[in-house]
């Protein structure tokens, strides 16, 4: 039977860009620009995992070494790179990984990086979990990273960005203030939950290099193209609106030595117009557009809440 209604989520309504009101970033620049890393630990032959070849590939010591080579080797050239170019990074943090490896969180420490709750490892989804059982995971992600980093995090990135229908009630109820979650946008906007809002802050689904570099198997040419052209389009559109330009980068990917020097590249690319934009973080973006458009006066939603229109 064809479908005769649309089946509508009560998170956050239309609102097309013309529309919205003005504002700037800090210092008045027009394009905030996020490098976001993906930081994640994995079980050993079993739950998920991406593999280099096959997207449906199953569980090997092949793949899983693969991945464990991010936090091995890539993460700690990455780590250099953004050093040379002083350039300040997000970490989505899987929490099994300030156990497994100590030394990257002791980095992102001292480097004064924004660690982003991550799940517990991204061997698990969390939407397929009951309502309990996730509210678990978000407490015991939170609490681990609370502990090892001493900073409560603000924002959160779900693994695979999978999202049951009360996940983001259950981050605002854990003291979370943004999600990146929700690939809507090019601007924060805010979101509904059951006990007030939560900010929903860019992050590109497609200049990632996990589903460019893994999935549809593009080469790092056309990654580091990516990465350029989204700069440099992004920088001219903000003349007319502020916007935000996220790269999103995994170390077992783009940590690959051949294509860091596309990262380098795209990097270099975007250091020599340092001055005309505000390289951050997502926290940083998420605390000032909360300054400047603060969230509206509405009412908070119920699970129950999926209409039809």
């Amino acid at each position: 039977m064809p479908l005769a209604k649309l089946k509508k989520h009560d998170r956050y309504e239309y609102s097309p860009l013309p529309e919205r009101p003005d504002f700037t970033w800090p210092d008045g620049k027009r394009l905030a620009v996020c490098i976001c890393n993906n930081i994640e630990v994995f079980s050993f032959l079993d739950g998920l995992g991406s593999d280099s070849a096959s997207v449906s590939a199953p569980q090997t010591t092949r793949n899983y070494a693969w991945r464990d080579y991010g936090n091995r080797v890539g993460q700690w050239y990455m780590f250099d790179l953004l050093d040379e170019y002083r350039f300040p990074a997000s970490h989505n943090v899987n929490s099994f990984l300030v156990d497994e490896c100590p030394q990257i969180i002791s980095r992102i420490k001292q480097r004064g990086d924004e660690a982003i709750g991550h799940g517990r490892t991204n061997a698990e989804r969390q939407d397929v979990y009951k309502e309990d059982e996730e509210r678990q995971l978000i407490t015991e992600a939170t609490a681990a990273l609370k502990l090892h980093t001493g900073v409560q995090p603000g924002g959160w990135l779900g693994p695979y960005l999978a999202q049951s229908p009360v996940t983001l009630d259950l981050l605002k109820e854990a003291g979370y203030s943004y999600v990146l979650d929700w690939p809507a946008d090019d601007q924060p906007f805010w979101m509904s939950t059951r006990s007030g809002p939560i900010l929903s802050v860019p992050y590109s689904l497609e200049v990632n290099d996990s589903p460019a570099l893994v999935f549809r198997q593009q080469g790092a040419a056309d990654f580091e193209k990516m990465m350029i052209d989204q700069f440099e389009e992004m920088l001219l559109q903000s003349r007319k609106w502020s916007l935000v330009c996220t790269i999103v980068i995994h170390p077992f990917v783009i940590g690959q030595p051949f294509r860091l020097r596309a990262l380098r590249r795209a990097f270099e690319h975007i250091a020599k117009r340092r001055d005309d934009v505000w390289i951050t973080t997502p926290g940083a973006v998420a605390t000032h557009f909360a300054k400047v458009m603060p969230a509206p006066m509405s009412r908070s939603v119920r699970v129950a809440d999926v209409k039809t229109a």
